[in-house]
């Protein structure tokens, strides 16, 4: 029996790929190239602008019920938030470091219970240092929680900010989401991080 996989990406415009000239975004690179080595599956793009970790919270449930509730042989989700619960509005991120952990324990927890899940860290914002500083230190704070939660979590902010490259891409983009090289970028480390290649080859 072929195993019919479907996979939710859930987060944010970096998940929704904004800014890609090609419209492929990461997410849609790799699926291409699961497809390309044989491990087709079926992908829900569930990346929506400006959302927080809050507003993942009051969607993500139905979302992905609607998407993978006794669909297929196989399902799994992939998580990706962070940057806009950093975003300043009055002086304040629109949603503390604390609760955003608290809303990905949440997330997480809540589908862990039901599939294999994955979490793929924010990356840099190349436009606004004090910005990008928030989202390193949440980076960081993310990461431990999937740590203690035994979950693979991929952080893209260390390796993104490692070189010049992301930045350049931010600039040709619009200065928060990069042009296609950018999410190509991206799309290779998920392609080389080995928790996602067992997701997909299983």
């Amino acid at each position: 029996m072929i195993r019919d996989l479907r996979i939710c990406f859930v987060g944010d415009s970096f998940v929704a790929g904004t800014g890609d000239a090609a419209a492929l975004g990461w997410v849609g690179r790799v699926t291409a190239a699961a497809w390309h080595r044989g491990e087709g599956f079926t992908a829900y793009n569930l990346g929506v602008r400006r959302d927080t970790s809050a507003d993942l919270r009051r969607r993500a449930e139905a979302e992905i019920l609607a998407r993978l509730l006794g669909a297929g042989t196989a399902q799994a989700v992939v998580f990706s938030f962070g940057a806009n619960d950093c975003t300043l509005e009055d002086d304040m991120p629109r949603v503390p470091p604390e609760v955003t952990e608290e809303n990905a324990a949440a997330l997480l927890g809540w589908a862990a219970a039901r599939w294999p899940v994955l979490m793929v860290g924010p990356p840099p914002l190349a436009h606004d240092a004090a910005h990008d500083a928030r989202v390193a230190a949440l980076s960081v704070r993310l990461a431990a929680l999937c740590d203690a939660m035994a979950l693979p979590y991929l952080a893209l902010h260390a390796p993104l900010s490692g070189g010049p490259a992301w930045r350049q891409a931010a600039a040709r983009g619009d200065g928060v989401h990069p042009d296609a090289a950018g999410y190509a970028a991206i799309a290779a480390l998920v392609e080389g991080w080995a928790p996602w290649r067992a997701m997909v080859a299983e």
